[in-house]
């Protein structure tokens, strides 16, 4: 496969929109880390997704929105507290986990009735799903396990020949994955540490629960409704040292 190099320019981000719509799959900015854009109503496409990362069928994809509006589309049964979170956090790097509307196929969200969204603080991807029309799933653009792509040359190294086009912006200002809390259960409950902290979190639920995955590993067999929760993340192809000793000498 041929890997196109775009730019921001108004052209361009028409033609990758264009690309999305045909079921293509395109590497593009968003505030967190590169995302991979596919059609989320498509599900040929989104299938495409997981063949170019390597990305295992059971790990979930989060939805990509460009307003409140469009989350009607994908969510359901949306209570009053995740509301006032989406207005503190949105548009930012801040996923919701909620009840799926029948347009979330189990692609999107493998054996669960529930579907992980957020609307992007990046123009660039706003403009790209404004043009669409439609939401997008939009998980890492890198192969599945590998650090995540802060830059077009990351998403370029890891991906290229792989997906149809590739969008160079800015590095990303956040750097790290997106935080998801579940709104399914009350309270609410962290299922991945992102770019929203507990703290701020706290300001809104304070009696907001750490998922026990965050800090070991999830039992075994057991599904896992956010990305981040079940699969090796972040790991460099380098030697890596371990540095003993205690948490408050690290710090």
């Amino acid at each position: 496969m041929e890997t196109v190099l775009l730019s921001t320019s108004e052209q361009d981000i028409n033609k990758a929109a264009e690309i999305i719509k045909n079921g293509g799959l395109v590497g593009m900015p968003t505030e967190t880390v590169y995302g991979l854009g596919a059609n989320a109503m498509n599900e040929n496409a989104v299938k495409s997704i997981f063949i170019a990362k390597g990305r295992p069928q059971d790990n979930p994809l989060i939805v990509h929105i460009s307003d409140m509006e469009m989350l009607n589309v994908v969510a359901r049964e949306i209570p009053a507290l995740a509301l006032e979170c989406a207005e503190k956090f949105w548009a930012g790097p801040f996923t919701m986990v909620l009840k799926k509307t029948d347009k979330i196929g189990d692609c999107i969200s493998p054996n669960l009735d529930t579907v992980a969204v957020r609307i992007p603080q990046n123009k660039v991807a706003l403009e790209i799903i404004k043009l669409c029309g439609f939401p997008l799933a939009a998980p890492s653009a890198n192969t599945s396990g590998s650090p995540s792509p802060t830059s077009p040359f990351h998403v370029e190294a890891d991906l290229m020949g792989k997906i149809d086009a590739i969008v160079y912006s800015d590095e990303c200002d956040v750097g790290v994955e997106s935080t998801v809390v579940s709104f399914c259960e009350n309270p609410p409950r962290l299922l991945r540490p992102g770019g929203i902290t507990a703290e701020q979190l706290r300001e809104i639920i304070p009696d907001i629960v750490i998922d026990k995955a965050v800090l070991a590993e999830p039992e075994k067999g057991k599904q896992v409704a956010s990305p981040g929760m079940k699969y090796k993340h972040y790991a460099p192809q380098s030697e890596v040292v371990i540095v003993g000793g205690s948490r408050e000498k690290a710090a």
